[in-house]
C-alpha cells in the first residue's frame, strides 16, 4: 500500500510518502510546483491563480510565482486562502467569470489538482492519504475536507493535528513530554503531547480521525508494539506569518507613504524571510514598463518594534499561558516537559526563538525540522501508529436566557473531554407550551470568549482578525428543520414536569451520540443515534 501525507499550510504545502526501502518518509519534489531552494526541502507554495472559474482551469503553487502572477494586483490570484476556510464572517469574495468565488471552492481546486498532479508525476494510485488539521479548527472546516475527500478516488483517508504529527516527525524518545509549536503562515498551535508504547491488543487498529476506510487489509500483527501519541493539552490562535507581512506592509506605507498592491505584500514577505538569517534585510524592485520603483529596507530591531506595536509576544504569552495551566490540569508541570518543537516558517524568526527561551533552556529548543516534520510525522498513521486525543472544543446547547432576553449557550461537554466516553452526560427537559407536539435542541460548537473571526480583504490583501466580544463564539451544528427536531411527543407535552431524559456520548470515531427517552410513556425514541461529527 503506497501511502501519502500532506501538510496543507497557509503558506507552503508538504507532500511526504513512505520510502519502503529506506523504512523512511520523504518529502515528495513535483517539478514546476514545488519551489528548488537550494538545501532547503521542495516545499508546493500554497498559491493559485484562476484562468477560468467556469472550467476550473487554474494554475498552483511555484508556476504562479514563476509567471509573476503573484505581483500584480489581481483578484485572480489567490494566497493564504485556506484561513478563510469555514470561517462565519468572510467579507466581500469576487465574482470572476459569472462564478462567485469562496475560499472552500478555491481550496479544493488546490487539493484537487495537488492530488492529481501527485498521482500523475508518480504513476502510482494513492491507496493512502493522511491529512493535517490545526488545532484550533471549527467542525466547519473539517466538514469542508471531508467532503473533499470523499469525491476523491482514494481508498483510505485519515486526518491528524499538525502538532501530534509534528511530534511524531521529530522522532524524538518515547517517554518524552513534548510541548510542540507549530507556527506558520495562518495560524499558532502549542500543544503539549506525550509519546509512550503499549502493546496493541488484539484487533484495535490505528487510529486517527478516518474520513473514509476501505476494506483492504492492513497486515497487522496484533502482538505489535505500537507508540501511542497523546495530546494533554492544546491552545491555539489564527495568527501567523500572514499577519506579520501585512504588519510590515503598513510600517511602510506610514514610512514611506506607499500604496498597498500584491508586489508590497511580497517584498514585505521576502524581508521577514531574509530576517531570519541574517540582521538585516533589503529588497529592490524596477518595473522598467511602468517605471514602478521600490527599495525597503528592515533590520531586526526595527522588525521587532513592530511586532511589540502589536502585541504580539502578549498574544504568544497568553497562549504558553494557556496550555501550561491545561497541563497542569493533566500534573505536567513546565519541568515536566522533555523538549520544546519549532514547526513552521514563523518559527524560525529570531524574536520567537528568543520568546520561547524565557521559558525554556535552549537544550530542550529543537527547530531543525521546520517545514518536514508535520508531513513526515502524518505519515506515521500509516506505520501502526495510534493516536489518543481529546475534545479540543466544548459543546452545548442553546437555551432562552429569560434575564438577558437573547439565546445563551449551556456547556454540554466540556474541552478536555476523553473520547471514547465511558458515562454519558444526561439531561432532563420539559415542555415549554401547552400541548407541545415535540421538543427541538440547537447544539453548537463553543470557541473562546475572543469573539468571532473575520476575514476580508482590504484593497487587495486577505486579512484575518478576531471581532472583539465578550460573547463566546458558536458554531450551531445542528441547526435546520430536521437536524433540530431530537423527539415527537405523543401524547403532546405541558409544562410543569421533566418529559424526556437525554444522554450523550462520544464514541471513539469522535461521533456525538444521542438517546432520548419519553418518561411519561417510558418508551425509547432514539437510540444512540449519532447527531453530529465533532472535532
Amino acid at each position: 500500500m503506497t501511502a501519502y501525507a500532506i501538510d496543507f499550510g497557509t503558506s507552503n504545502t508538504a507532500i511526504a510518502r513512505w520510502n519502503e526501502i529506506t523504512q523512511q518518509p520523504e518529502i515528495v519534489n513535483l517539478p514546476h510546483l514545488a519551489q528548488q531552494l537550494g538545501k532547503n526541502p521542495p516545499l508546493i507554495p500554497s498559491l493559485l491563480y484562476i484562468e477560468d472559474a467556469s472550467a476550473e482551469k487554474i494554475l498552483l503553487g511555484q508556476t504562479v510565482r514563476d509567471r509573476g502572477l503573484d505581483l500584480a494586483s489581481d483578484p485572480r490570484f489567490w494566497s493564504g486562502f485556506k484561513r478563510g476556510i469555514g470561517t462565519e464572517i468572510q467579507g466581500f469574495l469576487p465574482e470572476l467569470d459569472d462564478c462567485t468565488i469562496t475560499f472552500e471552492k478555491v481550496g479544493q481546486w488546490f487539493l484537487a489538482n495537488l492530488i492529481q498532479k501527485l498521482q500523475s508525476e508518480t504513476q502510482e494510485s494513492l491507496d493512502s492519504l493522511i491529512l493535517t488539521v490545526p488545532v484550533d479548527s471549527f467542525e466547519a472546516y473539517r466538514n469542508w475536507l471531508s467532503s473533499v475527500c470523499q469525491s476523491l478516488d482514494i481508498n483510505q483517508i485519515r486526518l491528524i493535528d499538525e502538532p501530534t504529527a509534528a511530534a511524531l516527525g521529530y522522532e524524538t524518545t518515547e517517554s518524552d513530554v513534548l510541548l510542540v509549536l507549530d507556527f506558520g503562515g495562518g495560524t499558532v498551535d502549542l500543544s503539549l503531547v506525550s509519546l509512550n508504547s503499549e502493546v496493541k491488543k488484539q484487533g484495535r487498529k490505528p487510529l486517527g480521525f478516518i474520513l473514509k476506510w476501505g476494506n483492504r487489509d492492513l497486515g497487522e500483527n496484533s502482538n505489535q508494539k505500537i507508540k501511542t501519541a497523546r495530546v494533554i493539552a492544546k491552545a491555539g490562535q489564527n495568527l501567523g506569518g500572514s499577519d506579520l507581512d501585512n504588519w510590515i506592509v503598513d510600517y511602510f506605507i506610514e514610512t514611506q507613504k506607499i500604496e498597498k498592491s500584491s508586489l508590497v505584500s511580497r517584498l514585505a514577505e521576502r524581508l521577514k524571510i531574509q530576517l531570519s538569517t541574517r540582521p538585516e534585510a533589503t529588497e529592490a524592485y524596477f518595473n522598467d514598463e511602468t517605471v514602478e520603483t521600490y527599495e525597503f529596507k528592515l533590520n531586526r530591531s526595527q522588525f521587532n518594534d513592530i511586532l511589540e506595536q502589536h502585541q504580539f509576544f502578549e498574544q504568544l504569552d497568553n497562549l504558553m499561558t494557556q496550555v501550561l495551566q491545561n497541563g497542569r490540569l493533566q500534573g505536567i508541570e513546565i519541568n515536566d516537559i522533555n523538549a520544546v518543537l519549532l514547526v513552521g516558517g514563523t518559527a524560525q524568526i529570531p524574536a520567537v526563538q528568543q520568546w520561547i527561551q524565557q521559558y525554556f533552556d535552549q537544550a530542550k529548543i529543537r527547530s531543525e525540522k521546520p517545514f518536514t516534520a508535520i508531513a513526515s510525522g502524518a505519515l506515521q498513521l500509516a506505520q501502526g501508529i495510534e493516536v489518543k486525543d481529546f475534545l479540543y472544543h466544548s459543546y452545548g446547547i442553546r437555551y432562552w436566557n429569560r434575564r438577558e432576553n437573547c439565546h445563551s449557550w449551556h456547556p454540554l461537554i466540556k474541552a478536555g473531554q476523553p473520547y471514547p466516553m465511558t458515562q454519558p452526560v444526561e439531561l432532563l427537559l420539559g415542555a415549554s407550551v401547552d400541548n407541545q407536539p415535540k421538543i427541538e435542541l440547537i447544539i453548537g460548537e463553543l470557541g473562546a470568549q475572543t469573539g468571532a473571526t473575520e476575514v476580508y480583504f482590504d484593497g487587495d490583501r486577505l486579512v484575518t482578525r478576531t471581532l472583539d466580544s465578550n460573547e463566546t463564539a458558536v458554531q450551531p451544528l445542528n441547526d435546520s428543520d430536521s437536524g433540530r427536531t431530537i423527539a415527537t411527543l405523543d401524547p403532546p407535552g405541558n409544562p410543569g414536569r421533566d418529559r424526556i431524559k437525554l444522554s450523550f456520548t462520544v464514541d471513539s470515531q469522535c461521533t456525538l451520540r444521542l438517546t432520548v427517552e419519553d418518561l411519561l410513556t417510558d418508551t425509547t425514541l432514539l437510540n444512540n443515534q449519532a447527531v453530529v461529527q465533532l472535532s
